[in-house]
């Protein structure tokens, strides 16, 4: 195919070009009808390519023309099958994949505990159990890695009549699963493997990059273009392949919940990105690792900051490792990680990727360059260097059993269910009926369905104090928790 092609950029230019009007939404009219302030705040370009998908852009967006175009060229640059654009994140992307393998059956699915939290919220929306996969755990630094094919087989002999099996690589740490050994444990089943590749799109550009699924054997993967990529926020993918998941039930499980009005403006970013990544991406995420090597190496000779590599990657530990996420674990300081993020953002007018207890996390990019490390670095030194005695709280960190809740009804029956509110000093033994997710990852310590115990209400409560961000909780200072009544 000729990726030198971009037939939803070339559309949306020929639009411009046209100088159409159309008496449809959107109704502010290609930002005539705009508050000035707001236009001095975004810019006037951004409202003038928001058009309809339809009679606003060409009647063939929506009928498989220029969409369909794109989303066949997406395909080819990666080695899938078919590729589906999204403009709701891969918050739906991966619901969609889970509803299609999944949905209205009785066997459940496998899926990693590690999972996001939107994973969480396919299992609601599907009806569907799940059946969790422990992830490898490494005690000493209170981490977790994506789980091993023996897990996965071990899984599978617990629960064979599984749909599919569902993990997430890279995870938001930049650490990645064996998904080779993982697709071939799920295949020797006839069953399909879904991965949430939601940090992975770069991955299929450069060989240095750890394995895209769809080379190694995926049938479904998510990608959240704008996490790695250079897509708009909400731009996401999903790929598919072989015969394992019925094309038409995901595309239409799909449109069950993607928008009736799409942003052109996140479809055209995708498909730009494409032709820039199948012309330019080795060499600019060339560039980009080797920014991230200048990175790692500046970083870890600040007093106290290790930056974590080697030891992320082993048999007891992770399959390999995307070295532009840099992590740092600066718990050597004595600070946390939330300490090193919070003044970062203060004194430097710096955002970093995520923080825990002992860790923060600089997520690179090709748009990263040596000033931009540099600004990092510097930030990261000021940091180390202001610190004088610091005393952080004390956060009671579970061990790994504690952390491995018991599922007792189905996620959605929990979630839709009566429900009443009581004290977190009262929740221990009580079933979960929202959930309780430490973020950033995003990944929840407590699932709708699952009983609560007191050492992950002990965590959430010293983690909320020390600073851990716990956004979807009901009670927002984790006062009061939301359970199954009695």
């Amino acid at each position: 195919m000729d990726h030198s092609q971009a037939p939803l950029v070339d559309a949306l230019a020929a639009y411009h070009r046209a100088g159409r009007y159309g008496f449809t939404p959107p109704a502010h009219r290609q930002g005539r009808g705009v508050d000035e302030r707001v236009l001095d705040t975004i810019g006037r370009d951004a409202f003038r390519s928001d058009v309809l998908v339809g009679p606003g852009l060409d009647d063939r967006l929506a009928r498989g023309g220029y969409l369909s175009e794109a989303e066949a060229l997406m395909a080819d640059a990666v080695g899938a099958d078919t590729a589906f654009f999204s403009t709701c994140g891969s918050s739906l992307s991966v619901k969609a994949a889970m509803m299609a393998v999944a949905g209205g059956q009785g066997g459940g699915l496998l899926v990693a505990r590690d999972s996001h939290k939107s994973i969480v919220a396919g299992l609601i929306f599907a009806g569907v159990r799940p059946h969790w996969i422990t992830p490898r755990w490494d005690a000493e630094r209170h981490f977790s890695h994506p789980p091993s094919p023996q897990q996965v087989r071990e899984a599978w002999e617990r629960n064979p009549d599984a749909a599919g099996a569902l993990i997430v690589s890279p995870s938001p740490y930049g650490t990645c699963a064996d998904i080779a050994g993982i697709a071939a444990v799920c295949h020797e089943r006839g069953k399909p493997l879904i991965v949430d590749e939601a940090w992975g799109a770069h991955l299929p550009f450069h060989p240095e990059l750890p394995t895209w699924a769809m080379d190694v054997g995926a049938d479904l993967c998510v990608v959240s273009v704008h996490k790695m990529g250079a897509g708009f926020e909400q731009g996401s993918v999903f790929h598919l392949q072989g015969d394992l998941v019925d094309s038409a039930r995901l595309s239409a499980c799909a449109d069950l919940l993607m928008t009736t009005s799409p942003s052109v403006l996140v479809y055209t970013a995708l498909d730009g990105w494409r032709r820039q990544m199948m012309q330019h991406g080795r060499e600019l995420l060339d560039a980009a690792l080797c920014v991230a090597d200048q990175a790692r190496s500046e970083l870890d000779r600040i007093p106290g900051i290790e930056v974590m590599d080697d030891e992320l990657l082993g048999v007891e530990a992770s399959h390999d490792l995307d070295r532009l996420q840099v992590l740092m674990d600066v718990s050597a300081t004595g600070a946390m990680g939330y300490d090193a993020a919070d003044w970062l953002r203060e004194h430097r007018n710096i955002d970093m990727g995520l923080a825990d207890h002992r860790r923060v996390l600089a997520t690179l990019s090709m748009a990263d360059d040596k000033d931009t490390i540099t600004a990092l670095v510097e930030g990261m030194t000021a940091w180390r260097d202001q610190l004088e005695d610091p005393r952080p709280p004390h956060i009671r960190l579970p061990s790994p059993e504690e952390l491995q809740l018991e599922t007792v009804e189905l996620p959605r029956d929990a979630f839709f269910g009566e429900v009443e509110v009581v004290p977190i000093e009262k929740a221990p033994g009580r079933i979960a009926a929202e959930q309780l997710t430490p973020y950033p990852p995003g990944i929840p310590a407590v699932v709708p369905g699952e009983r609560i115990n007191e050492a992950v209400v002990d965590y959430l409560k010293s983690g909320h104090e020390a600073g851990m961000n716990v956004p979807d909780a009901a009670d927002s200072n984790l006062d009061t928790v939301r359970v199954v009544r009695e």
